[in-house]
């Protein structure tokens, strides 16, 4: 069973958290403003569709959390704490995001790391057009194609 003096008390918490007063509140969740002002007075016990209401118009707000105090509010700030200091992370290496969970071998860039990856490129290209000319071999060895976003793949032919 919920205890109401706790439940009302992370209410609070919420309508702090997004700058709301207990009205506009009301009007957000689409409830009677007295029905909120009755349950944080402590008048009335929360129903499961006013729990709900909240949960549908404040999905930072974990239910868990608001029944029983148990988890976190907002419930993602873990999660996101986490993407930042990995993303903080990444861009001070400046290495290449990957999108759809691509994954970046480690020694990537081991050859020509802190170097512009375009300078590189047409580095590389001129090299090969200048080994082409040297040596009458047409075998590939590597294909790399490079993406807009900093991404890339790497094809080996058999």
């Amino acid at each position: 069973m919920v205890n109401t003096d706790d439940f009302i008390k992370r209410l609070e918490i919420i309508l702090d958290y997004y700058g709301l007063n207990a009205s506009s509140f009301a009007d957000k969740i689409g409830v009677q403003r007295s029905s909120l002002s009755h349950l944080l007075s402590g008048r009335n016990k929360p129903s499961l569709d006013f729990i709900l209401k909240i949960l549908e118009v404040f999905p930072d707000v974990d239910l868990y959390w608001i029944l029983n105090g148990k988890g976190t509010f907002p419930k993602n700030t873990e999660h996101i704490e986490k993407k930042e200091t990995v993303f903080e992370e990444v861009v001070k290496q400046n290495i290449p995001i990957p999108l759809n969970n691509e994954s970046i071998p480690e020694n990537l860039f081991s050859e020509i790391k802190n170097t512009n990856p375009i300078t590189v490129l047409e580095t590389k290209k001129t090299e090969t057009q200048n080994t082409d000319k040297e040596s009458n071999s047409s075998e590939i060895d590597k294909i790399v194609i490079f993406y807009k976003n900093g991404t890339f793949k790497s094809y080996i032919p058999d």
